[in-house]
């Protein structure tokens, strides 16, 4: 890693944390697939998704990045899914396959699965 030994500490805390939360929304869409067995195929592309994000993420060698865009964590993670165009479509097959307006979205604030 990049920075001072300072920062190099607090960045490996804070990744060790997003790793965290990574894993959590994943804990979380497989969950959903228990629950919608109909749309098992697009909640593995989500979690596809959710892992091309966190190899993007996780290679990144320079700790004020991690101090700087992760330390306050929040649902950052599920915002980064959501705003991919290739979960905006599955979610858009879904809502039309559903009979659901378009705009029914998850809420990617919510901190557990939806029942």
């Amino acid at each position: 890693m990049i920075g001072t030994l300072n920062q190099i500490a607090w960045a490996v805390q804070i990744k060790s944390q997003v790793d965290a939360e990574f894993d959590r929304v994943r804990k979380v869409l497989e969950h959903a697939m228990t629950k919608s067995p109909m749309d098992i195929a697009e909640i593995e592309s989500i979690i596809q998704i959710l892992e091309e994000k966190r190899g993007e993420v996780m290679e990144n060698e320079r700790a004020g990045y991690f101090i700087h865009e992760w330390q306050e964590l929040g649902n950052q993670v599920s915002r980064m899914v959501v705003r991919d165009p290739r979960y905006q479509a599955i979610k858009v097959s879904q809502a039309t396959r559903h009979g659901l307006p378009a705009a029914h979205m998850d809420d990617p604030d919510a901190k557990t699965p939806k029942q």
